[in-house]
């Protein structure tokens, strides 16, 4: 076992291991998924999130232990690197591997700081009546702006990865969530908006993030809209033949 803690966090380094000795005894669940498990815990007085990834297959522990960083070793580097570029995300804690004795990953936590927020971009999306939806939107369009400035491309920028809490009218905070797939490079225009892509936005909400990308960028409103509108619909395009060709399959 091998664990790295945050220097906030040195002194609790055996709550922290106590907590994953206990990760599947203990804590209430939020995510049973296939692959990993979510739940949240106390660290002493503080609320927090352990996210467990289940032992790759051979060839991605091969992958994980020799050439490539962890998921929760990733995630751990990428929520740093976001505070230091004044990018919300769940503070990070700690994050822990398990690995055999030839080297081979078996199995990794992540420990986060547990936000309480309000509500996911998703349920904006999903909602044209949403309270406050545009002032959202333009907000949420210039925080993602704010990353892409840092050069943060991230690839799973999709509605259930950005918890949204709300300050006070018209006033709302972003937390980027579900880290581990990012690349860090200066982005183009054209790259910026197919980021925006897997949100799946409707017409009138490439609208309103095109306008106000368009004010922090000092591009022309509408290139970007053309540009959003093209990758999103390609996006949508692709994802519903995907949908088809599945059921297609699954009648035969």
């Amino acid at each position: 076992m091998s664990i790295i803690i945050h220097s906030k966090y040195k002194s609790k380094e055996d709550a922290i291991l106590q907590l994953v000795a206990n990760f599947f005894n203990e804590g209430d669940l939020i995510v049973a998924g296939a692959r990993n498990t979510i739940k949240s815990n106390f660290l002493a007085e503080e609320k927090v999130n352990i996210k467990f990834f289940q032992k790759p297959g051979i060839f991605k522990s091969i992958i994980y232990s020799f050439f490539r960083s962890t998921k929760a070793k990733r995630s751990f580097d990428y929520a740093n690197y976001l505070i230091e570029h004044n990018i919300l995300t769940p503070f990070p804690i700690a994050y822990i591997e398990n690995r055999s004795g030839l080297g081979l990953l078996k199995d990794s936590y992540y420990i986060s700081e547990q936000i309480d927020y309000d509500f996911t971009i998703r349920e904006l999306i999903h909602d044209p009546l949403f309270p406050e939806r545009n002032i959202i939107l333009e907000q949420f369009a210039e925080f993602t702006f704010k990353m892409h400035e840092a050069k943060v491309n991230f690839l799973d920028h999709s509605p259930g990865n950005t918890l949204v809490v709300k300050k006070d009218t018209e006033k709302y905070e972003f937390y980027l969530i579900d880290l581990n797939r990012m690349n860090f490079k200066n982005l183009s225009i054209e790259e910026r908006m197919d980021n925006f892509k897997k949100m799946w936005l409707s017409k009138t909400m490439v609208k309103v993030i095109a306008k106000a990308y368009a004010k922090l960028s000092n591009e022309p409103e509408e290139k970007l809209h053309a540009i959003l509108l093209e990758k999103t619909i390609q996006f949508k395009r692709k994802i519903t033949k995907k949908k088809y060709l599945k059921r297609k399959i699954g009648r035969k």
